[in-house]
């Protein structure tokens, strides 16, 4: 760290050649000991666009640590028994987390990332390693739904979703490509999986599609695109195809992308994005940013009356109280 202000030095013969080099390097050094100092750490902060954003929280809302020491957290849902499922993708375990903290092992399985629940209450992952959609039971034991399109493995299952129809939705990034393996099918896709195993592609119109998140009503499908960071909405056909894709909104900045994504009741858009968490009103207005500590990849709905957001932001798990309750697709 620099003690003094930095000087000029000006070469003359007088200086042998040297110590003028070695001043120039210990000023170079210093100056790109200055550059590489870490920004300072984010605060939690509630940073209003719009009184429609206040109005979602209490005036003392406050972020709360409910567990550490992760590698990478993502893909929370929250069981009605009281705990919060989480992937470790950097760990590789699927994890139940209590509010008190405690932590225990679901699973050991590489890459685990996004999840949901099905209509039958099965925990659905999308096992990156395996390339697959998998269910998983309570006692650790998993089964493979889908592996492949067209003869084809998937690039590497992101994140999935119940529709209004009892099928799963799923995007399939190349995001996290195992290492060494070879992308087989030439586009990043999202995908419809029946009860009955039928696999039926939506879109490939997205270069990294990645969280997805259905309206209450059913009628809207939104897909957010990490590389391009937008946010599209589709509307959602009687037979489950998508029409009139348009833009809904655009994250841009730095410090996050769009990954993960859920709705409230009221329709409003809760997204990953730079600082922490985007809220978007139905109309696409960017009302309002949850600044959070460390970046977060996804969030769910939790607590028994759905009003708690649980974050999954890099080596922790947050929630912060609401006003709103959230959208559980398949909850009565």
């Amino acid at each position: 760290m620099l003690t003094e202000p930095y000087r000029t030095v000006t070469v003359r013969e007088s200086v042998p050649w040297p110590i003028f080099l070695r001043i120039l390097i210990l000023t170079l050094l210093a100056a790109a000991g200055l550059t590489a100092q870490k920004a300072p750490p984010r605060k939690f902060e509630l940073k209003s666009e719009s009184s429609k954003f206040s109005e979602l929280f209490a005036p003392e809302a406050a972020l709360e640590k409910v567990a550490d020491g992760f590698g990478f957290t993502e893909g929370p849902v929250w069981d009605d028994r009281g705990f919060l499922y989480v992937s470790d993708e950097e760990q590789n375990k699927v994890y139940r987390v209590f509010s008190d903290g405690r932590k225990e092992t679901v699973l050991e399985l590489g890459d685990p990332d996004g999840s949901a629940f099905d209509q039958h209450h099965r925990l659905i992952n999308c096992a990156s390693v395996l390339r697959a959609i998998i269910a998983i039971d309570p006692d650790g034991k998993y089964q493979v739904l889908a592996d492949k399109y067209d003869g084809k493995k998937f690039n590497s299952p992101n994140d999935v979703v119940l529709g209004p129809d009892g099928a799963l939705y799923f995007t399939d990034p190349t995001l996290d490509l195992p290492k060494g393996e070879k992308q087989e099918i030439p586009f990043q896709g999202v995908y419809r999986l029946g009860e009955d195993g039928s696999l039926r592609l939506l879109t490939m119109d997205l270069a990294q599609p990645n969280g997805l998140a259905f309206s209450p009503d059913g009628k809207r499908f939104y897909i957010d695109d990490t590389k391009r960071r937008e946010i599209r909405v589709y509307d959602f056909g009687p037979n489950a195809e998508l029409q009139n894709g348009r833009l809904f909104g655009k994250e841009e900045g730095r410090g996050g992308v769009p990954d993960g994504m859920r709705v409230d009741m009221a329709g409003n858009l809760f997204v990953t994005g730079p600082l922490g968490i985007w809220v978007w009103d139905p109309d696409g207005n960017h009302i309002g940013t949850i600044v959070v500590p460390e970046q977060p990849a996804n969030l769910n709905w939790g607590d028994a009356d759905y009003r708690t957001l649980y974050i999954t932001a890099k080596n922790s798990v947050y929630r912060l109280k609401t006003k709103t309750r959230g959208f559980i697709p398949g909850q009565k």
